[in-house]
């Protein structure tokens, strides 16, 4: 049927003349409230005010205006039913074809600092999303539209289908009406949740809404299906908010090896730079600048930096794309980049440079880690623990220098971003080797010993969780290492002590775990 009548009630205004002008010049009559009718208004494009076609006032401070008979008659008639179209005659209702609505801007609201719950619940849209999913479901004879960056399709599709559309675009509206519907619903329903569930607990229900923002060419295998998703209706921040500025389509694996670049560079101040491989640093380092960072990063293994990701918590210059230039890089991700090394950069036309976003979302899953299993899911905090000066407990007779301390505290930071068991070696700010994913811890120590390319002569280690036996601290010994901080907590724990004793080794415990899995 053409469409003859359009209800419009937006927050978001954007597009908003541009689609009022194009319906009423194809001879559609408009219905809209308050804020939305005066800014048509302002725009020179009549509407019909919704009070005036319900003949009732707004009340309770507009929360009151289009919950109608009038307005969701017209919108869920069915017009293939004689029955419902006489109702409508009866009753003098206007079919309405179009109902274009976005929401109260709750998730907005509610991310700005010191909110108050008042101020909160007014922004729980009620009439809204019922218009939303009166047309949605209704979609066969109404359309409903929740995106402002569709108005250009639809005003294209009226214009050459005779103010119709197709019921495969009604249909495809009515999907993302839902989702829109679903995740405003979700957002409230978690602010509600962590309002109510005890700080120390995870609330007692989750809800979340993604939105597929691209297809992958495949997931961590060409034979499975892989795909980008965020949370619906916000901001892409993060890796998923980074911004692309030349090379190719990104992969699955590109995706898993960039966030875990980026989440390591935002452990530290100084310039760092850090070389990923199989979602492990094979190479990190602290620098002067963002070149001498790689430099140090890319000398722990340079075999394994090959194909790799590398990530920055600076701008990378000139030198530090030169000093890239002959190494096969998978992907970069940086803060920012200049423009003697983006042109650099650019002479590797398949190299994927990415500028990161800094931004956190506002969504839940921002704040927690999830891992899918079977059946379920599970949710823990976030891994934010940083270790302090104070924190540390010498528990051997020699005690750790004070370069030795810095080194310390440096490797553990690595340390937590190594999959376990994990054990790392380094000197200066710098990796020399690491040793990851391994069974057993001993054999994560072998591993580090075997991966340095240079003497381990006084350097240190660091061990995600307690030694469970004196073999690791027997065999890093023998590499040259000095100096050990690890969690502490075995039962072996004074076994461990005197070995390190023996060797004339400090040990510093922390009393945290980082265990990565």
């Amino acid at each position: 049927m053409k469409l003859q009548t359009a209800l419009i009630s937006v927050s978001d205004r954007g597009g908003l003349a541009e689609l009022g002008k194009a319906l009423v010049d194809m001879g559609v009559k408009i219905l809209s409230t308050g804020g939305t009718g005066q800014a048509l208004v302002s725009a020179g494009i009549p509407i019909v005010p919704i009070s005036e076609y319900t003949g009732s006032p707004e009340i309770l401070d507009g929360r009151v205006k289009t919950l109608h008979p009038r307005i969701h008659g017209g919108i869920l008639a069915r017009l293939d039913l004689p029955p419902h179209r006489s109702t409508l005659q009866e009753h003098a209702i206007d079919p309405i074809g179009l109902v274009v609505v976005n929401l109260y801007p709750f998730r907005r609201t509610v991310a700005r600092e010191g909110v108050s719950l008042e101020e909160a619940v007014e922004q729980i849209d009620i009439g809204g999303p019922t218009l939303i999913r009166s047309a949605a479901k209704n979609y066969k004879h109404t359309a409903p539209v929740v995106d402002p960056s569709d108005y250009s399709m639809v005003i294209s599709e009226l214009k050459a289908n005779s103010c119709e559309l197709r019921e495969e675009t009604r249909r495809r509206l009515a999907r993302k009406a839902f989702q829109h519907t679903a995740s405003y619903d979700a957002a409230i329903s978690n602010y509600f949740e962590k309002l109510v569930a005890p700080a120390q607990e995870h609330p007692g229900g989750l809800s979340f809404s993604l939105t597929r923002l691209s297809t992958l060419r495949y997931g961590e295998n060409p034979h499975q299906r892989g795909a980008l998703y965020a949370p619906h209706s916000e901001m892409p921040s993060g890796v998923v908010g980074a911004r692309q500025l030349q090379g190719k389509e990104l992969s699955f694996n590109n995706y898993l090896d960039l966030h875990a670049a980026w989440a390591l560079c935002g452990e530290f101040d100084q310039p760092f730079c850090v070389i990923i491989k199989h979602n492990n640093p094979c190479g990190a380092a602290l620098g002067d600048s963002a070149e001498s960072a790689y430099r140090k990063a890319w000398a722990c293994d340079p075999v394994s930096a090959f194909g790799s990701v590398i990530g920055f918590n600076r701008t990378v210059d000139g030198n530090a794309a030169a000093a890239m230039s002959n190494l096969f890089i998978e992907a970069i991700i940086a803060p920012a980049y200049d423009e003697s090394a983006l042109k650099l950069l650019a002479a590797k036309k398949n190299l994927r440079v990415m500028q990161g976003n800094p931004g956190a979302g506002s969504s839940f899953l921002e704040e927690v880690d999830v891992k899918k299993i079977s059946g379920g899911f599970l949710v823990q905090d976030l891994d934010r623990y940083r270790l302090r000066r104070p924190d540390l407990k010498p528990v051997t007779r020699r005690t750790a220098a004070e370069s030795e301390l810095n080194d310390l505290i440096f490797a553990w930071t690595i340390c937590k971003h190594v999959k376990s068991n994990a054990i790392v070696f380094a000197r200066e700010a710098q990796t020399l080797g690491i040793g990851a994913g391994q069974m057993s811890r001993v054999d994560s120590v072998r591993i580090a010993t075997q991966k340095a390319q240079s003497s381990l002569q006084g350097a240190v280690m660091a061990s995600d969780a307690f030694f469970p036996f004196r073999d690791g601290i027997d065999e890093a010994a023998k590499a040259g290492i000095r100096s050990v901080i690890q969690p502490g907590g075995s039962v072996r724990d004074d076994e461990v002590i005197r070995a390190a004793d023996e060797h004339d080794m400090a040990m510093v415990f922390t009393g945290i775990r980082h265990f990565k899995h």
